[in-house]
C-alpha cells in the first residue's frame, strides 16, 4: 500500500527546521500539486525555487516544515503566481497515485493533508481571532481564547462483502475513480467502527451483513482519513438495492472472476487482492 517504503520512514513529528538548498517544496494550486514526472516523480527544491524568485526579483516565500522521509525533508509553502519552471506542472492529486517512486507518492499525499489543514484553519473556529503555530508541536494555537486545533483525521471503513465465493464490488457515483472498488464511508458520530460497516453497507446496498472481522488500517491523507478494513458476510438477502446518489454499480463477483489487481497502493485494493486467494477466511 502506498504507506509501505520500507526500509525508509515517514518522520511526520513537527520540528521548527528551516529548508536546505535540496529540501522538496510542497506546492498547491486547488487541488493539484507542483511536480516534474520523467519516470519518477519530482519536487521543486528550496534552490531552485531561491534562484526563480531572485532572478524575478521576488522575495523567497516562507516555508513551513512537514516532515522527513529517509533523508529528504519536505516543506509547504506558497510562492504565489507567475512562477513557472521548465518541465513542471500542476498534476491532479488523484494523478499522483500511479506515479514512482512510492514514497514520493506518499509524500505527496501526506503534503496535502496538512495544506488542507492550515489552509481551512488560518482563524479560531470559537473567538475568530488568527491562529499561530505551536513552536513546538504540529498545533495551531487561538492567542486570545488558547484554543488549540491538532491536523483532522477522520476515521472511515472499508468494507468486503462476501457470499460464499463471492464479493460485492461497486463503483462510485459522479467521482473521478471510476473504477471497481468496496463499499466505504466515514464513521458517525457515536458510532464504533462496525455499527459504520453495517450502516454503510445498509445505506448503500441494503444488505444486513454479520461476522464482521477487522483486517487492516490505511492513512489515506488524499481525503485526510484513517482507513480502516473490514470483511463480513451477507445475512440473509443477497438481492442488491442501490444507493443511486452513492453508487454507480452494484455487482456480486466470483473469486475467479475479478476484474481488478492488487495496485500495491490501496488498502481496497489489497483487500480485493486479498479475497481472490481466500485469505480472508484466515481473519
Amino acid at each position: 500500500m502506498i504507506q509501505d517504503i520500507f526500509p525508509m520512514h515517514l518522520s511526520n513529528e513537527y520540528h521548527k527546521k528551516v529548508p536546505q538548498a535540496d529540501s522538496f517544496l510542497m506546492i498547491f494550486k486547488d487541488n493539484r500539486i507542483l511536480a516534474k514526472n520523467d519516470g519518477q516523480v519530482c519536487y521543486l527544491t528550496y534552490k531552485e525555487l531561491s534562484e526563480i524568485c531572485r532572478g524575478m526579483g521576488k522575495e523567497i516565500p516562507a516555508c513551513v516544515y512537514l516532515f522527513s522521509i529517509g533523508e529528504d525533508d519536505y516543506f509547504l509553502t506558497d510562492p504565489g503566481e507567475g512562477i513557472e519552471v521548465l518541465g513542471f506542472v500542476y498534476y491532479k492529486m488523484f494523478e499522483t497515485r500511479t506515479m514512482q517512486p512510492k514514497e514520493r507518492v506518499l509524500a505527496a499525499a501526506t503534503a496535502w493533508h496538512l495544506y488542507v489543514w492550515y489552509r481551512d484553519n488560518v482563524y479560531c473556529g470559537r473567538c475568530g481571532h488568527k491562529l499561530v503555530h505551536s513552536e513546538k508541536l504540529r498545533m495551531l494555537s487561538c492567542p486570545d481564547c488558547n484554543n488549540m486545533v491538532f491536523p483532522k483525521i477522520a476515521p472511515a471503513v472499508i468494507v468486503g462483502v462476501t457470499n460464499g465465493r463471492k464479493i460485492l464490488m461497486t463503483k462510485y457515483a459522479n467521482r473521478e475513480y471510476k473504477r471497481y472498488a468496496l463499499i466505504a464511508g466515514f464513521t458517525e458520530i457515536g458510532e464504533t467502527l462496525e455499527e459504520t460497516v453495517q450502516r454503510e453497507v445498509m445505506e448503500e446496498v441494503g444488505l444486513k451483513v454479520k461476522n464482521i472481522r477487522y483486517y487492516k488500517s490505511q492513512p489515506w491523507s488524499f481525503s485526510s482519513t484513517l482507513l480502516c478494513g473490514f470483511f463480513c458476510e451477507v445475512d440473509g438477502d443477497t438481492d442488491i438495492t442501490l444507493d443511486t446518489e452513492e453508487l454507480a454499480v452494484g455487482e456480486w463477483f466470483d473469486r475467479d472472476n475479478i476484474p481488478v489487481e492488487d495496485d500495491g497502493v490501496s488498502l481496497t485494493r489489497e483487500m480485493i487482492g486479498v479475497f481472490k486467494t481466500g485469505g480472508e477466511k484466515n481473519l
